[in-house]
């Protein structure tokens, strides 16, 4: 909690009174209180078990060098993923992991559709680590807000970026490189 969200609570304290019914509640709310907590230690307990099993996956390792990709996103897809000889295009596993549309054009009608066969687990951890990939990389973000200026809604773009970023991902696994990031021009050095 923060100081200025302290204060507020402080302030609040020291003129609130409780209503009668506060003895009945009083315990369920320790009781949940308690719960949370220990959910919450759960779930660290969880993260630092996945990073320890993601330690002993190759593809886990490679999609793990892409910036703003974590340890459980990196983990869900690996697992999603399998092996990249799954695959036989970098448009296979675009689709797979949900980051493709579909043509849906007929005649004088241009238009795109959702695939129905998605892994939507992937789809997921794919949408969570693109989004925040566009956040430690300068020209994801630009594509990003480049995609947002012509009329797209976040999700359509995220997905738009995750396209390219599934390009990528199917040359890393299939070429066992690691992500790098390429200088800018007039940069003498890349940036992360």
């Amino acid at each position: 909690m923060g100081v200025k969200s302290a204060a507020i609570i402080e302030h609040w304290q020291k003129r609130a009174h409780f209503s009668q019914e506060v003895e009945w509640v009083s315990e369920m709310i320790q009781e949940d209180a308690k719960r949370c907590l220990e959910l919450d230690e759960k779930i660290k307990r969880l993260q630092a078990k996945i990073a320890e099993v993601a330690k002993n996956s190759k593809i886990a390792k490679t999609l793990r060098s892409i910036p703003g990709f974590g340890a459980v996103c990196t983990s869900e897809l690996a697992g999603e993923i399998g092996t990249i000889e799954r695959f036989a295009s970098e448009g296979s596993l675009s689709l797979y992991l949900g980051m493709s549309m579909l043509d849906n054009s007929s005649g004088k009608y241009q238009g795109t559709k959702a695939p129905k066969h998605v892994n939507t687990r992937a789809k997921a951890a794919m949408m969570i680590g693109v989004d925040r990939h566009r956040k430690y990389v300068p020209e994801s973000q630009r594509y990003y807000e480049k995609k947002r200026s012509e009329g797209k809604k976040h999700n359509q773009a995220i997905r738009a970026l995750g396209r390219h970023l599934a390009r990528i991902i199917y040359k890393m696994l299939k070429q066992e490189r690691e992500y790098e990031i390429r200088p800018e021009k007039g940069d003498t050095k890349a940036k992360v």
